[in-house]
């Protein structure tokens, strides 16, 4: 370590080295006597917790606008301690970079004291490389939560807060780290309820006084009611909030005389808000009323005949006064109280299709599909910046053979949202029915959803329902391997299926989905944050296709796989990854002809045939390139080759962009990754006659043509649903054994209906950006993608596959329908209809873990098919 402007350290004895690397960094850290504390090259280091706070206003401004702040714990395999991260590396927690379960070398930290507190403070990490992707040290370490917590007591009378509230500013608590609605940290305590209570319900006023009492500024008697709904939890703090804790959640309540919103506020959510579930009868006192908010979502309430009082609202506040809360065991609950049972208003997947849009129903269902967790930006741009999480579902209940599609949003129930995986019984209540024309109806969830999941169900009210009870009858009937073949996990999903019909708006350039221009792509790829899912449209040309067999994609050697990442090439510079493919797919195609003549007449036949095919699909200034290639490689030798290689793949790299979008793909191991197909597939390449001349002149290229294995759906199988359930769910806050599952485990996955994906080129309408993305077809029914998808046939070309999104027609469980697919070089044949045909492209965009985005087609438009309105 080295001190900044002169600070002395003095010589680290060996017994402090070998007892803590933190121990000894930090104590001296807090020695320095010059003004500004600071060390170089504190060592290597573990991530095992991150947590994320709303920042204050004043600290925001310095933050250049970003609206959170981070805390980092580290620990060195002896000791563990909480620092502050430096608002310039917020970036890398946002993106999953930095991330628990990693080795991070700390090359500078300060020590900052709170200006606001006496002789407190923290050290703050402010530059940091990441080390290794799974930690040595954690992997060492039996047991991380038992290691001491380093504390500054006795150096320069400075205390270092370790406990669960923010290292710096006034707030109070941390915020889940990738949502606002979870409860999140040791805070959230749930009040045990009593097991006998003894009360006076005697004094107690029905509902239906109240807004009388309001009016008349009367004293407000008892309340004795029944939870008949909850809503999510509400986090409304803002850079200048001073209240603690900003969270609000609503129940609507009920007596005999109808129901009436009530609102938790504050402190009181950390108490109350676990402990307080439908079905809980409580005794209210000190509460305050005021009139309702009528800009709230509201229950639907099964109970069509119970009075709703809409002009009041119950608050229940921690002060002025603190409201009284009483939760009254159910053997306690009388029947002469009359407070009324909780009922739903369940429905089976056949009755789905006659229920009309925006209605409000619960399900119960056999999971058989659990998709990754994914966040989408709140629309609005509000400060601090909102994301809702959520995670798609599809559940069976022997009434329909279309299962229900269910869009699962974060319910403020993260060990049950965080819990789900096939072979499961799930309830989901209050859910909305979504229509989207042309195909199959979805439930979304509302404010007022709440899950349940097996080992949940217990004590809940909707036990005793009678299509629960049926529900419960047919499942009995269930094979468990027949269901289980049948499950799945995971990979690229987003539903309804595109509209057939692109529309957009003249007044205000409006669409179902943003149209930005290319030039825009890099700003919008920066913006992402982690497992954010975005919808974008782009105009332009498609000049280039290449299928990757599966096969091709595993049995390539480890070495030759490319870094995660964006590879842009420049107007001063061309990556040679897309040349040297070209030459290495043309030479792969043509070359087995020339040195393997066939031996009969018959293979003769069928070989020229196949090079008669291939001609038409190689451009001329890709044979001229092939001929001078074949020249140049004559006259060097094997060593020479080689070197030559290596240095194209140097020059490639030095054109990468040094930011978060990190450059990754390189000629060489864009060889590796994407060997050309066998002879019996030979025309699985196409390119546009123009594309040669057009990407020289491109000022930026994206390559996104590698499909990552999070996108491919899974079977789902038991002995491996901690790794599933790892992969799919967000990355923790907390790090835990589990993390370091999935590698063990990874070659033990099967892949749900893959035999490989399109890489597909994309150039911008005005021939100055292109994008290569992924296209993944539906094969088969037993993908979940292929739910909803419309029923009507087509010719299997490449441009009605990529408008419809599938191959037809889907094969079965058993791939009965397989042989009727053409290969994929008879796919791409059909290429030629491509060559100048302006095309509208749907593109899913969402990053996953550190630099990786998936880039994936979802559906492409010809011109013709897009209306102005």
């Amino acid at each position: 370590m080295m001190p900044e402007e002169g600070g002395h350290l003095g010589q680290e004895s060996a017994s402090v080295t070998r007892d803590s690397l933190i121990r000894s960094a930090f104590r001296q850290l807090l020695a320095i006597t010059t003004h500004r504390l600071r060390i170089f090259d504190v060592g290597v280091v573990a991530v095992i917790a991150l947590q994320r706070y709303l920042t204050e206003s004043q600290a925001a401004k310095d933050q250049a606008g970003d609206s959170y702040s981070y805390d980092i714990t580290v620990t060195d395999g002896v000791c563990q301690v909480k620092c502050s991260l430096s608002p310039h590396l917020n970036h890398l927690v946002q993106k999953n970079i930095l991330r628990t379960g990693v080795d991070v070398h700390i090359r500078q930290c300060s020590f900052v004291y709170n200006e606001k507190r006496l002789g407190q403070g923290t050290v703050c990490l402010e530059k940091m490389e990441i080390a290794a992707e799974r930690s040595s040290i954690l992997s060492s370490t039996e047991d991380v939560d038992a290691l001491p917590v380093w504390s500054a007591e006795g150096v320069r009378n400075v205390t270092v807060s370790q406990s669960d509230v923010p290292t710096q500013t006034g707030r109070k608590h941390y915020l889940s780290l990738w949502n606002n609605e979870d409860p999140h940290g040791s805070l959230w305590i749930p009040r045990i309820p009593p097991t006998e209570v003894v009360l006076d319900v005697s004094k107690c006023i029905p509902l239906c006084d109240l807004h009388n009492s309001f009016l008349h500024g009367l004293r407000h008697p008892p309340l004795l009611v029944r939870i008949m709904c909850k809503s999510r939890l509400r986090f409304y703090g803002k850079l200048d909030t001073k209240v603690e804790f900003p969270f609000q959640a609503y129940f609507q309540v009920a007596d005999h005389s109808g129901s009436v919103s009530l609102v938790l506020w504050n402190a009181l959510c950390l108490e109350w808000y676990q402990t307080l579930n439908v079905g809980v009868v409580m005794y209210l006192q000190n509460y305050t009323l005021k009139r309702s908010f009528q800009n709230r979502s509201h229950p639907s309430l099964a109970d069509s005949q119970m009075r709703i009082f809409s002009s009041v609202e119950i608050c229940l506040n921690p002060r002025d006064p603190r409201a009284v809360i009483t939760v009254i065991p159910p053997k306690c609950v009388l029947p002469l109280w009359g407070l009324p049972s909780v009922t739903y208003q369940f429905i089976t997947s056949s009755e789905l299709e006659s229920l009309p849009n925006n209605s409000v129903c619960d399900v119960i269902g056999l999971v058989t599909f659990v998709g990754r967790c994914e966040r989408i930006k709140k629309k609005a741009n509000t400060v601090p910046e909102k994301y809702w999480t959520y995670r798609w579902v599809h559940a069976m209940d022997g009434t329909s053979t279309v299962p229900f599609v269910l869009e699962i949003f974060a319910s403020s129930q993260p060990e049950i949202f965080h819990g789900l995986y096939p072979m499961t019984y799930l309830v989901c209540t209050q859910m909305r029915v979504c229509r989207e024309a042309s195909t199959l109806p979805y439930l979304t969830s509302s404010c007022e959803t709440q899950i349940f999941t097996t080992g949940f169900h217990k004590g809940q009210p909707y036990i005793s329902d009678p299509k629960v009870k049926s529900f419960i009858q047919w499942t009995k009937t269930l094979k468990e391997s027949v269901i289980l073949k049948k499950t799945v996990i995971g990979g690229h999903y987003c539903y309804p299926p595109s509209p057939p019909l692109f529309t957009q708006t003249i007044a205000n350039d409006s669409a179902q989905y943003p149209v930005i221009a290319a030039s825009e792509l890099r700003q919008e790829l920066e913006s992402l944050q982690y497992r954010e899912h975005k919808r974008l449209a782009i105009q332009g040309r498609i000049t280039a296709v290449r299928f990757v067999a599966h096969s091709e994609e595993h049995n390539q050697p480890a070495e030759a796989l490319p870094s995660e990442g964006l590879t842009i090439s420049t107007a001063d510079g061309h990556t040679g990854g897309v040349e040297a493919d070209t030459l290495q797919t043309l030479a792969n195609a043509m070359g087995p002809a020339a040195e393997n003549p066939p031996s009969t007449q018959k293979r003769k036949k069928k070989r020229n045939k196949k090079q008669n095919v291939k001609r038409r699909y190689i451009t001329r200034a890709a044979v001229k390139m092939l001929r001078k290639h074949d020249q140049q490689q004559e006259e060097l030798s094997e060593e020479e080759r080689t070197s030559s290689e290596m240095e194209e793949d140097e020059g490639d790299n030095g054109l990468s962009n040094k930011n978060d979008l990190v450059a990754g793909t390189s000629g060489q191991s864009d060889l590796a990754a994407e060997e050309t197909l066998a002879d019996e597939q030979p025309s699985a390449y196409w390119e546009s006659e123009a594309w040669e001349t057009l990407k020289r002149d491109l000022s930026e290229h994206f390559h996104f043509d590698r499909l990552d294995k999070e996108s491919i759906p899974s079977k789902f199988k038991f002995e491996l649903k901690d790794y599933l359930q790892c992969q799919n769910n967000f990355h923790p806050t907390n790090w835990t054994q589990n993390q370091f599952l999935p590698d063990q485990n990874i070659k033990q996955l099967s892949p749900v209906g893959y035999k490989g994906y399109y890489q597909i080129t994309i150039l911008g309408i005005n021939q100055q950006t292109a994008i290569d993305a992924v296209f993944l077809p539906v094969l088969s029914s037993e993908d979940p993608r292929s739910v909803g998808l419309p029923p009507a046939s087509h010719s299997n070309s490449l441009l009605s596959c990529l408008a419809s999104g599938f191959l037809y027609p889907l094969s079965d469980l058993a791939g009965h329908e397989q042989s009727l697919h053409p290969d994929p070089g008879g796919i791409i044949q059909s290429g030629a209809e491509l060559e100048a045909t302006p095309v509208v492209c749907l593109i899913d965009f969402c990053r996953l873990a550190g630099q990786k985005v998936e880039v994936l087609i979802n559906k492409v438009y010809k011109m013709a098919d897009v209306v102005f309105v």
